[in-house]
């Protein structure tokens, strides 16, 4: 019994218990074990935010995922609406205002619809609750900023920035937020994922021991790109190109990765104090981005996270993350597992009509961090994600700089660091589009 409960302190409870993220709104039960050591259960998050007056939130971000997200918010309860749109094209703009008339039957008014770099100003004056922010991450530091001097509740898509100044803002203005009473959440679903949940919970409560290792993948093939029209300039090109840009994204192991260095961090309640990494470039032709990393970050218990993302088609994929503890092992999803490889833990999907097995959660993750949020909100019980997402963010730009130096890189560095990516203005014009590869290290010298 002695094990087990220096075994919590060590794990630092209330670290973790803060980590969880969406249990902000819904409270942790604490229950005496057999053995005498409180252990936490995490509830189960509602099928729906609860009902009150009408809810209006603007997109800042009209594409895909931005229309995506909207869509989801209003699934997450009655009496929600999007109210004001933004983007810096019209054309999506138009796109997601036809989706939300046509699949929810939202229709956003022409004079709440804006364009331009500073659309999320407009929207922000427009007398919406909240807002959703999803568009490229590089613009995310200042409209979040922007979002809450307005004293505006906030989803934000990940990652939240692309360089260290922009993740040290996020952590600024969240602590702002968190002064103000302002709900946040990010798009970092796993940590509202019910499965994951449950695993969380086996883990927190000492089911794995202490946590020694862990490894997380993203190795999957490439994502798309968009052919440049005359009619484009140097600008537009970029940004509606912008999952190929470091700027605009951060690289992949910061645009898309960030969920997998995310669940290591939450489940371990703290974040790498160092990296050592390399990545290269074997196949892509868009942009100025590698396509492979490999880091090795480095926990302040001398854990090790071995991190892998790769988007290049035609290879072995995998998307996902484990932890290995000195009592078990677990995938973080939905399993634990003996050091005998027996299973100590399965999370129950349930059945469905026809009492088949189900291999899913009941609630999309995507609706249910707007369930979340919007339930926080309703309930006046505020949860904030910002540090948590800004930390996971800065842990992929620093692997992303070892990467690229091929040098070892450490946390303060990055809390010191002066890296700031991007124009200095925001015109459709010109832009330097040659692309400037890193290249780690030195050549050889030639005999």
């Amino acid at each position: 019994m002695e094990k087990k409960k220096s075994q919590l302190s060590r794990r630092n409870f209330l670290g973790n218990t803060l980590a969880i993220g969406a249990v902000g709104a819904l409270g942790v039960q604490g229950l005496v074990s057999a053995c005498g050591r409180k252990k936490i259960t995490i509830p189960v998050p509602p099928d729906s935010a609860p009902d009150g007056p009408v809810l209006k939130a603007g997109l800042i971000g009209c594409g895909g995922r931005g229309t995506g997200a909207a869509l989801n918010f209003l699934d997450a309860g009655p009496n929600l609406k999007i109210t004001a749109l933004g983007d810096l094209f019209e054309d999506r703009l138009n796109s997601a205002k036809e989706k939300l008339l046509k699949k929810k039957q939202n229709e956003v008014a022409d004079d709440h619809c804006f364009l331009g770099f500073d659309a999320y100003e407009k929207v922000l004056d427009s007398g919406v609750d909240m807002v959703i922010l999803a568009t490229p991450p590089h613009f995310r530091p200042m409209q979040f900023e922007a979002a809450v001097k307005a004293g505006k509740h906030v989803f934000m898509e990940k990652p939240v920035a692309v360089d260290p100044v922009g993740a040290r803002s996020i952590m600024a203005t969240g602590k702002k937020a968190e002064g103000m009473g302002l709900c946040v959440v990010a798009g970092t679903q796993r940590r509202h994922q019910r499965d994951y949940l449950k695993t969380y919970e086996q883990v927190i409560n000492g089911e794995i021991g202490d946590i020694v290792s862990a490894t997380c993948y993203w190795n999957g093939g490439k994502l798309w790109h968009k052919n440049r029209k005359e009619s484009w300039s140097d600008m537009e090109w970029s940004i509606r190109n912008w999952v190929n840009w470091i700027w605009l994204s951060g690289d992949h192991i910061v645009e898309q990765h960030v969920h997998n260095l995310d669940v290591i961090n939450w489940f371990t309640g703290k974040h790498p104090i160092k990296a050592l990494g390399f990545g290269s470039r074997q196949r892509r032709i868009t942009g100025d981005q590698y396509d492979n990393f490999s880091v090795d970050f480095v926990f302040d218990n001398d854990m090790h996270n071995h991190s892998m993302c790769r988007q290049i088609n035609g290879c072995t994929n995998s998307v996902s993350e484990y932890i290995r503890g000195t009592e078990g092992y677990s995938n973080c999803r939905n399993i634990v597992l003996n050091p005998d490889k027996t299973i100590k833990w399965e999370y129950d999907y349930g059945t469905g009509v026809n009492g088949e097995k189900l291999s899913r959660v009941k609630i999309s993750p995507y609706v249910q961090e707007h369930i979340d949020l919007v339930t926080a909100i309703r309930t006046n019980k505020p949860i904030n994600e910002a540090q948590n997402v800004a930390n996971s963010t800065m842990t992929g730009i620093m692997g992303r700089i070892s990467a690229y130096t091929g040098k070892e890189v450490t946390w303060e560095e990055m809390m010191n660091s002066d890296l700031h990516l991007g124009p200095k203005e925001y015109i459709l014009g010109p832009l330097d589009m040659t692309p400037h590869i890193p290249v780690p290290g030195t050549a050889p010298k030639e005999t």
